[in-house]
């Protein structure tokens, strides 16, 4: 039980809450979401969760890299999300006064994800380009712009040196 007026206490109780988000592959079928949403090495992912506290699941036809293996799997238990198109879900267990919040904000990060932009204007899928280089070794400077302080990798956001997924009670 939590004390009155202790922060990061809450006095409501834990519940379990999942919100499944739907990803346009009908509408833009050559788009990869998938990818956008991973990132280099799935750290992309890895950073929502860790921003959110959140487990994100991307679950339906099309989440297996390898659609042979997807097609093999597809029918036997803990695999029946093959048959569905492909979503994610967001999965959240927090005190019920923040569930909202917390599961409102990986929504939101997610469903900016869902969106397809052009590759030219795609800042985010730039930088997920430039952190696969860093972490291939392949990076090189091209413009003085990108060699700045700001843009070091130690400064980056996409900076993460061994950035495991939360861990959940399965």
């Amino acid at each position: 039980m939590g004390w009155p007026g202790v922060p990061g206490i809450s006095s409501t109780p834990v519940v379990k809450r999942v919100i499944r988000l739907d990803v346009p592959v009908d509408k833009y079928p050559n788009y990869n979401f998938v990818g956008r949403i991973l990132g280099p090495r799935g750290n992309s992912l890895k950073r929502v969760e860790a921003l959110t506290e959140c487990r994100v699941y991307i679950r339906g036809k099309g989440s297996v890299k390898d659609s042979l293996k997807e097609e093999k799997l597809k029918d036997k238990p803990g695999y029946e999300h093959l048959n569905e198109p492909l979503h994610v879900l967001v999965e959240a267990e927090f005190p019920e006064d923040i569930m909202n919040a917390r599961l409102d904000h990986a929504v939101t990060i997610l469903e900016s994800l869902l969106k397809p932009v052009d590759e030219s204007f795609d800042n985010y899928k730039k930088q997920q380009l430039r952190e696969l280089a860093l972490l291939n070794g392949t990076l090189r400077e091209e413009s003085p712009s990108m060699s700045s302080p700001s843009m070091s990798p130690s400064m980056s956001p996409f900076n993460n040196a061994g950035m495991k997924r939360a861990k959940t009670g399965r």
